[in-house]
């Protein structure tokens, strides 16, 4: 191990010791109840006891700390060279950032889609050289140290409570104070019965990212752009009371006769060129739960047809184009006994349900393909300039 290499794991093993301290507390740190709590992080010189005597003056002057539920405070010295995240909306988080080149591994590979990158001159990932921490039957705790990142961007609740990854506290604080920190929060969806500490927006969670790479300018410069795209496609949307309702589900292979049912109302950052859109739940009021980790309950189409969504969104397909997906999905549906009766297909007003994972880039590109989907007669072609979210993304702030 190199000297600067050596310099860096030390320093972020200081904040795994704080990070430790906040797990034992279940939320630590500044974690809460609500999605509504006051965010109330540190930042400045942090270095802790016994560490302080041997840095210099500039050491402790570079140093700085991020806090974000449900670890708390975790300190760093330098910038992270190297990041793993279980999470692909991270990833995307990342690269938006400028730093897709140091992610050294990922949850689900299959699930961080980059084809948006393709339209963004200079901004690409090597996905080949990014290791998938998820295997077979679970996920090795050995796997961090090979990877020897020098940020878990990930939240552990995550990985304790899904029983599959065969992940214990006892593993996560080995693997916090032996090779690096965790910080990061399950913010994809809001429906997990454990997850009862503060929640963050997509934003908020971009922003937290930012902090841990020290990119704020470039972080301000995305969220400005954002903030017009959004304005503007949000200008032009019909009145609320003409907008459609939607019934999102996950529904799997070309001919799917049973759907896992998501809540359109939970705001989760998965959702949210849905709620940019102003859409509303088409299973409000029907007793039916989204899905989650202790949750895996499943519809089928007379349940759909009970509810007659004017707009039904199938996830599972981001691999199809628009064509693919009509072709496939939808035109089993429109041959289908009582699939063929629900409003929606009969308008053809069934679409692709997104990722499960976004992050700012992918969210951009998922609204625009769906403000012209849902509302083809007034929204159509590009919505946002390519050009200006690409130096954004690859130029010096």
């Amino acid at each position: 191990m190199t000297d600067d290499r050596m310099r860096r794991r030390n320093v972020l093993t200081t904040g795994a010791g704080v990070l430790t301290a906040a797990l034992a507390g279940c939320t630590g740190g500044d974690g809460g109840s609500t999605a509504e709590q006051t965010e109330t992080g540190a930042s400045g010189d942090t270095a802790t006891e016994g560490t302080a005597a041997e840095e210099t003056a500039t050491d402790a002057d570079d140093s700085y700390s991020v806090s974000m539920a449900p670890v708390g405070e975790v300190t760093f010295e330098s910038v992270p060279e190297t990041w793993e995240t279980y999470f692909p909306g991270y990833a995307d988080m990342g690269v938006a950032l400028g730093h897709g080149d140091g992610l050294v591994g990922l949850g689900n590979i299959g699930r961080y889609h980059t084809d948006a990158y393709d339209e963004l001159d200079g901004v690409s990932v090597d996905k080949d050289g990014i290791t998938q921490v998820l295997g077979d039957s679970g996920i090795d705790r050995e796997i961090y140290y090979e990877l020897d990142a020098d940020v878990h961007l990930t939240d552990p609740q995550w990985l304790t409570n899904n029983g599959f990854f065969g992940l214990e506290q006892e593993d996560i604080d080995e693997v916090a104070s032996n090779v690096a920190p965790f910080l990061g929060n399950t913010v994809f969806r809001r429906t997990d019965p454990w997850h009862d500490y503060r929640y963050y927006t997509l934003y908020e969670t971009f922003e937290k990212v930012a902090e841990v790479f020290d990119e704020r300018e470039r972080y301000e410069a995305f969220a400005e752009f954002h903030d017009e795209v959004v304005a503007a496609i949000q200008a032009d949307l019909p009145p609320a009371d003409q907008r459609p309702n939607a019934l999102l589900t996950f529904g799997a292979g070309n001919e799917p006769e049973q759907f896992s049912p998501y809540r359109l109302s939970d705001q989760g950052t998965n959702k949210k060129q849905w709620h940019d859109l102003g859409l509303s739940d088409a299973l409000a009021d029907t007793g039916i739960d989204g899905l989650s980790t202790s949750e895996r309950g499943q519809i089928d189409y007379e349940t759909m047809l009970e509810v007659d969504p004017d707009v039904v969104l199938v996830r599972g397909h981001e691999d199809k184009t628009a064509e693919e997906f009509a072709d496939t999905v939808l035109a089993f549906m429109e041959g289908h006994d009582v699939a063929s009766e629900l409003t929606a297909v009969q308008e053809g007003r069934v679409f692709r349900g997104g990722p499960i994972y976004q992050g700012p880039i992918q969210h951009l590109f998922n609204l625009e393909r769906a403000a012209t989907a849902i509302f083809p007669d007034t929204f159509s072609g590009e919505l946002f300039d390519r050009d200006e979210l690409a130096s954004i993304i690859t130029e010096e702030p």
